[in-house]
């Protein structure tokens, strides 16, 4: 029997069992209502209305404190002897790599093909509002985080939902917080294996193929497949062996140079294509408003753009918090405020620019019923038909990058859930690469799908402790506004920017 007969006998047995599950599950996760000629999901409504309470709730904390972000990430209010494994450039660079991935390339372009150009509008704007939800998780990552013996740290919201309600609402919410820390753990790991691991390993062996002679080109084999799979599963596992600090390393360089690569390559397009640079703004903020051709008229067209945007930067599920609470730092709303500059690079940012990219360059394939990829690829190519292998590289880096911190938030989970002894963690580890070699021979679409819903289920356990919890995000931010000025007063009078800061209270 075949590799191809046998891979294809496991993808029908897989679906078969699966697919009703998933179907459920979908049903009732993404349910959605009629809302002016189109259909709302919402879970979708569920994490921008978050966004808005969180906007309005700490002043707008995402414009007035952009600013302070970028200070805290450039290292100017960092402290000697603060506990934690990584500083904050590399907590957000790999918290960033498990956000941008193929969602910026394949799901914007989905967007602008459905919704037109003034979906991006509304895309940039849910990634605005996402900010204030990310800054609100993440100080509640770091504040609740546990510290091992060996300097170690677990975070996320298998840690901040029982300690956070514990100290909150005493035994009852004790009770409540430890049933929805292992939820989230569940639903994190199983993400984690197969959105997060499987389908990025996936996609982008699929893209790799499409530029290296198709299926009669040298990857096309199953040979081929297993030979990519290996070989990622390879470059994981041995950055896995290293924990957070050996992840941080890569993502930290690996980041900036697949955004730097793939920014270069829209900016390419737009140049070349300069003169039509006013008609896509001016399309993209029209079709805001005034979309033609899109179901729902502007409606329509807000909610595809909110759509995207919410599945492209992850705020309000819980998962960007497990890597920035490894961050060092005595202050949990430093690293808030470093996470809120997520969602900017991730849609306002990359996700702009491909959603400009693709307006401008206006490919023959945009609006076909074909993949997000596709039509991203055939932008690049209207300027230089080696573009697509451009895309390619960024494509494979953004994946690679997407695997190494997904794998770190499933290990983070499996150990809550299993212990985390040296022998659990080899074994989740194990599990892990083989679910890496597995992705470039199977689909598994319907257990992908599953995976969504799943991580989906979580920002609704989410975001009701981030509404439970939110006193307390705001008394860190008031001590860590009190450190700020402190360190500030003594830098203007001459005083070592290094000393211990000032015992402030709550």
């Amino acid at each position: 029997m075949s590799l191809d007969s046998v891979t294809q006998s496991v993808d029908e047995a897989v679906s078969g069992f699966f697919e009703p599950i998933a179907k459920w599950l979908g049903e009732v996760v993404f349910y959605a209502v009629p809302v002016g000629g189109t259909d709302l999901p919402l879970i979708v409504a569920w994490l921008v209305v978050a966004g808005l309470v969180f906007t309005g709730w700490f002043g707008f904390v995402q414009l007035r404190k952009f600013k302070l972000a970028v200070d805290v990430v450039r290292g100017k209010y960092d402290e000697k002897g603060s506990t934690g494994e990584v500083n904050h450039f590399q907590a957000l660079t790999a918290a960033v790599s498990g956000t941008v991935g193929l969602g910026n390339i394949a799901g914007v372009a989905v967007a602008v093909s459905i919704g037109g150009p003034g979906a991006t509008f509304w895309m940039i704007l849910c990634g605005l509002l996402g900010m204030a939800t990310k800054f609100v998780e993440v100080t509640l990552g770091v504040k609740y985080r546990e510290v091992h013996p060996d300097g170690t740290v677990s975070g996320g919201p298998m840690h901040y939902l029982p300690k956070g309600l514990t100290e909150r609402f005493g035994r009852n919410g004790k009770t409540l917080g430890k049933v929805l820390a292992v939820l989230a753990s569940f639903m994190i790991l199983f993400f984690g294996l197969f959105g997060g691991n499987l389908f990025q390993v996936n996609q982008s062996y699929a893209q790799l193929v499409s530029v290296a002679g198709g299926e009669d080109g040298a990857l096309g084999s199953s040979a081929g497949a297993l030979f990519f799979g290996i070989l990622v599963a390879a470059i994981v596992g041995i950055v896995l062996l290293g924990g957070i600090r050996s992840i941080a390393n890569v993502t930290s360089r690996l980041v900036p140079a697949m955004a730097g690569i793939y920014i270069v390559a829209c900016l390419i397009v737009i140049l070349v294509n300069v003169t039509a640079v006013p008609d896509a703004v001016a399309s993209i903020v029209e079709g805001a408003f005034n979309p033609e051709g899109v179901a729902g008229g502007v409606l329509g067209a807000l909610i595809i753009g909110f759509k995207r945007a919410a599945f492209s930067n992850e705020a309000g599920l819980g998962s960007a918090p497990i890597a920035h609470s490894a961050v060092k730092t005595k202050h949990p709303a430093s690293e808030g405020l470093v996470a809120l500059l997520e969602p900017f690079i991730d849609t306002v940012v990359i996700c702009t620019m491909t959603a400009l990219t693709i307006v401008i360059a206006n490919p023959a394939s945009l609006g076909d019923d074909i993949g997000g990829v596709t039509i991203t690829s055939d932008a690049f190519e209207t300027v230089l038909p080696w573009f697509p292998y451009i895309l390619t590289v960024a494509v494979l880096l953004f994946a690679i990058s997407t695997v190494l911190t997904w794998g770190y938030y499933g290990l983070k989970a499996w150990t809550y859930l299993f212990g985390r002894s040296r022998t659990s963690e080899i074994t989740y580890k194990v599990v892990y690469t083989v679910f890496a070699v597995a992705g470039s021979l199977l689909t598994l679409q319907t257990l992908i799908d599953l995976a969504d819903a799943v991580l989906f289920s979580l920002a609704v356990i989410n975001i009701i402790g981030l509404y439970l919890l939110a006193p307390v995000v705001k008394r860190e931010l008031n001590t860590f506004l009190d450190y700020v000025r402190t360190r500030n007063a003594g830098a203007s009078t001459g005083d070592d920017e290094d000393q211990e800061p000032a015992k402030t209270t709550v």
